[in-house]
């Protein structure tokens, strides 16, 4: 069951408005990002007004650049956690920890450009995950609410078999329609990762794996243990890792069932 109202930690701006820090700042590399977000002076804070984890939108600045970060520092863990519906979900977790990880494991997968940078700052006492800040033009709960149909449409449904797959991967059971940002440009992002990384071997739902880019589905097998582990270990736990690579195995093994029943140009793109 989709938490209520957990939705996006990100701007939510107009359509027609320009974000008014691509004006004031260069293009910068996902390095020179990582180094703001770990660097920069925190000059002022405030509550984003939605969710229900305690996340703040942060303003920092290194003298030449002034933007936004979303600060996410939630770190529970319950033996037994009841929803609101009655569903208990044992060993439950919520962590700042998966968003790093989650950031983490999508740059070996070559999924980068579909999360924002996030690293782990301790700011007012709280560690937690720092991300860049989103311009954004709607969430996926209000393009649907509002019958907004994507201008390419087999463009955008690639994106979303790409972050279908990923679902899965990582076994994030909160994967709701208001943590599927779109850009002006009709670009898909992911954030909120923090309810993550079951530690379950099976897939959460392979009916929604249709679909794979190609090389996507490439570096699903040449994602190697050590590689993850080294990237993520500090974040999630040595049965974490070892979930997280008998889903890809199963992932793998999905695509190569549909592949042998329907071909490979009906499955792969």
């Amino acid at each position: 069951m989709k938490r209520r109202a957990r939705l996006p930690v990100f701007a939510l701006i107009p359509l027609l408005i320009v974000p008014s820090f691509s004006l004031q700042e260069p293009q910068l590399t996902e390095q020179q990002m990582r180094d703001f977000l770990l660097n920069a002076k925190v000059l002022k804070s405030r509550e984003t007004g939605k969710g229900i984890t305690g996340v703040l939108r942060l303003t920092l600045s290194d003298g030449a650049i002034t933007h936004d970060a979303s600060f996410q520092p939630i770190d529970q863990a319950k033996t037994v956690y009841e929803y609101g519906n009655g569903r208990r979900e044992l060993n439950f977790r919520d962590s700042y920890k998966y968003d790093i990880a989650s950031y983490e494991l999508a740059l070996l997968l070559g999924l980068g450009d579909m999360m924002p940078v996030t690293v782990s700052r301790k700011w007012s006492g709280k560690t937690g995950a720092l991300s860049w800040w989103l311009p954004v033009k709607m969430d996926e709960a209000q393009r649907l609410q509002k019958k907004i149909e994507p201008p390419v449409p087999e463009e955008w449904n690639k994106q979303m078999h790409k972050m279908r797959v990923f679902t899965q991967l990582v076994y994030d059971t909160d994967r709701n329609l208001g943590n599927v940002l779109i850009s002006a440009d009709w670009h898909l992002w992911m954030i909120d990762f923090s309810r993550a990384f079951r530690l379950n071997k099976a897939l959460l739902n392979d009916k929604n794996l249709q679909k794979c880019d190609r090389q996507l589905l490439e570096r699903l097998r040449q994602l190697d243990a050590k590689e993850v582990t080294a990237k993520t270990s500090a974040y999630l736990t040595k049965g974490e890792i070892e979930a997280v690579m008998a889903r890809r195995d199963k992932i793998i093994a999905v695509f190569e069932q549909l592949i042998k029943e329907k071909g490979e140009s009906a499955i792969l793109y």
